[in-house]
This record gives structure tokens, C-alpha cells and sequence, in this order.
């Protein structure tokens, strides 16, 4: 945990610093009951690239058969006994409702392979086609190190302030153009959600 708190403050983020998805399911997808919305682990969606056969992953992925909408962080590590590895994170959106799959790469285009295997995998997985798009004018960063904030921010927003604010079949534009991430800003909101979450773990234990 102490190694997840000091890359937050001005590093590259491990699989264990995207806390936030833990954080959005339960302090909002909870709300929502009717919100068939999957937030993927980073780590799940490692497995799913990382596996020829996506149907033998089944069991271990969460049931996708009422699911309108998928986030997964991408990861360009390419060694399946390297958990923690690759150099740049990089965020998909699938729309299973519309059969589109969005990608959005703050370094663009580092993870557009990654993101089309994964999009590949994800398809046979659903039996069904997606579509492609890579969101060019999505927020670029300016240094080697904030992709993994700039997934956090911007699956925030793309969850907070698009999907849950429509119905879930009502078309919804998912692009990020014009939109500013402020990876500094959002360092310190993490660095908030670990603070709550080590405050509920201690009065857990008290």
C-alpha cells in the first residue's frame, strides 16, 4: 500500500493504485441499481488479453450477458508472468448496447494494438462484433507519467458525468475532445480515496 501511495504523489501508477473503480462502484454505480455497467480491474484485463482462448476466462470474469457498458484500463505489458509490467496505461470503453468500442490513449496512439486485442478478445468473448474507434482527440499528456491518472480522470467523468446521466439505451456522444485533465488534481483525489478507504479498514478493525 505505502508503494501505491508514493507513486500517486508523482509517478507511474500500479494496478493497485486505480483504486478509484472500487471507489465509483461503491459510492455511485451502488445508486444506480438499474446501471448495468462493469468497471474492469486492470488485472482482469490483463488476463483477458493476455489469454488465447477469452472463452476459458468465463468463470472468472464477471457475467456479461445484461451488460450495457465495459471500462478497461489497457496495459502494454506483453509478458502474461509480468502482473505489473508494460510502461503506459491507456482506458477502452466498450458500449455493448451499440457495439462500439472506444478508445482513449493520453499518449496516442502507444496502445491502439493493445486496445484493438483487447476489443478482439472482449468480441469473442460477447459473441458478438464491436466497432473500433480510436478517440484521437482525446487529452494528450505532457510527460511519461500521468497515463494511469489520466485513465482514472477520465473514467470518472466518461461514468459520472455521461452514462449515469442518460438512459441506459440513449445514445450518448463518449468523446473526450475539449475536455482538460488535470493529472495533478487528480493525484491528490486518490490520494483521498486510499485516505478513506484506510479510515474505514481501521474502523473495521477497532
Amino acid at each position: 500500500m505505502k508503494e501505491d501511495i508514493d507513486t500517486l504523489k508523482n509517478d507511474w501508477l500500479t494496478d493497485n493504485a486505480h483504486l478509484p473503480s472500487r471507489y465509483l462502484e461503491r459510492e455511485y454505480l451502488n445508486q444506480y441499481k438499474n446501471a448495468n455497467i462493469i468497471l474492469l480491474r486492470p488485472s482482469m484485463s490483463f488476463m483477458l488479453m493476455q489469454t488465447p482462448n477469452p472463452l476459458t476466462l468465463k468463470e472468472a470474469l464477471p457475467n456479461f450477458s445484461r451488460t450495457t457498458h465495459i471500462f478497461l484500463p489497457i496495459n502494454d505489458c506483453h509478458n502474461p508472468n509480468l502482473a505489473e509490467g508494460g510502461s503506459h496505461w491507456s482506458l477502452l470503453l466498450v458500449s455493448v448496447v451499440d457495439g462500439v468500442a472506444f478508445h482513449y490513449d493520453s499518449l496516442n496512439p502507444a496502445n491502439r494494438n493493445e486496445a484493438i486485442n483487447a476489443t478482439n478478445k472482449l468480441q469473442h468473448l460477447l459473441g458478438r462484433g464491436l466497432q473500433f474507434i480510436d478517440l484521437t482527440d482525446s487529452p494528450q499528456q505532457h510527460n511519461s507519467s500521468d497515463c494511469g491518472v489520466f485513465v482514472c480522470v477520465e473514467m470518472r467523468h466518461l461514468l459520472l458525468k455521461k452514462l449515469l446521466q442518460a438512459h441506459a439505451k440513449e445514445k450518448v456522444s463518449m468523446s473526450m475532445g475539449g475536455k482538460s485533465v488535470d493529472a495533478s488534481q487528480g493525484r491528490k483525489d486518490m490520494l483521498k480515496i486510499i485516505e478513506t478507504f484506510r479510515k474505514e479498514g481501521e474502523r473495521r478493525r477497532s
